[in-house]
């Protein structure tokens, strides 16, 4: 990777983080997104992007999109941002177009990702971030960016100066980014907070902050993070923050407008994340011995809707918590 021309970076996934970080990127690289949503697709191509920002203003943006892969130029950076259970898929279409020398960083929700990620372009290739940037894709060709929000990535061993460039240009595009050595604190850091908010927001069918209004859901949403922070603890991962339950409010608080990304799956009939967030917590759980009664309960309860079997009426969802 040189810093002597534009870089090339490849965008896998079209969906609102692939466009947000897209339509950042493409002001100091070189920027194709590569996707398989048909409508969002052909909007993009046609109409170019719309972005409502946090303060209301509009902005428009042409991005280069494709769903080609011969298309797509040899790329510097390979970024994926598809969901989880298109992860594998991504990582071997990375492998055909990234650079010997360059890098793929997964800023994806749950756990696994990296692994599927090295396990297709190489250990000393691939890297992990996460990123607390939110947005929604209202319809196709129109995102909502909800707020701003830092993006962590992690340090390998090797790769400190290609990925100090790499922050750098984030930053550069404003996206802003600090490098860490601790990626693991991160991610179930992030996983906490996924896995209080993103599964009852998308049974209730709420904004993130509906959570905070009615005390049942809160104490839903507490106690599932709670859970993830019992499973960290366990393998001597220290959270970015003393206590799961508070700061996973305080996300919803501060994220109130935004629709979490399961939801906006399970609104267009979309495979959700699930298996990826919920679902790691309580396989880690049986793996530890450690109960997750709140997360077990809610991973059955996405199950079954995603099934069409939900019957309950979801504004009285009420689990007996500790």
């Amino acid at each position: 990777m040189t810093k002597k021309r534009r870089l090339d970076i490849a965008i896998f996934g079209v969906g609102a983080m692939g466009t947000l970080f897209g339509s950042r990127l493409d002001s100091v690289a070189n920027v194709t997104l590569f996707g398989n949503w048909p409508a969002q697709i052909e909007t993009l191509q046609q109409d170019g992007l719309t972005i409502i920002h946090p303060d209301g203003s509009q902005s428009h943006h042409t991005l280069n999109v494709t769903n080609d892969l011969s298309q797509m130029s040899p790329a510097d950076i390979a970024l994926i941002l598809v969901k989880s259970h298109q992860t594998a898929r991504a990582a071997f279409q990375a492998t055909n177009i990234l650079r010997p020398d360059g890098i793929a960083i997964t800023l994806q929700n749950g756990l696994g990702n990296l692994e599927k990620l090295a396990e297709a372009v190489g250990q000393r290739r691939a890297t992990l971030g996460v990123t607390a940037q939110g947005a929604t894709v209202l319809a196709p060709g129109h995102l909502h960016h909800a707020g701003e929000g830092l993006t962590h990535l992690a340090q390998i061993p090797g790769l400190e100066k290609q990925l100090h460039h790499v922050a750098n240009l984030f930053n550069k595009a404003g996206l802003e980014t600090t490098l860490v050595d601790n990626a693991n604190s991160l991610v179930w850091g992030k996983l906490a907070i996924n896995a209080g908010i993103n599964p009852l927001t998308a049974l209730l069918e709420v904004p993130n902050g509906a959570l905070i209004e009615k005390e049942p859901w809160r104490q839903i949403m507490s106690a599932a993070a709670d859970e993830v922070a019992q499973i960290a603890a366990a393998q001597d991962i220290c959270l970015p923050f003393e206590d799961a339950a508070r700061r996973t409010e305080e996300v919803s608080r501060a994220t109130s407008k935004n629709r979490s990304s399961m939801l906006q799956d399970m609104s267009r009939k979309a495979p959700t994340e699930i298996d990826a967030i919920t679902g790691a917590v309580v396989r880690f759980g049986k793996r530890l011995g450690i109960p997750t009664p709140v997360n077990e309960f809610l991973l059955g309860l996405i199950k079954d809707k995603e099934a069409g079997r939900i019957l309950m009426n979801l504004e009285a969802l009420n689990i007996p918590i500790k």
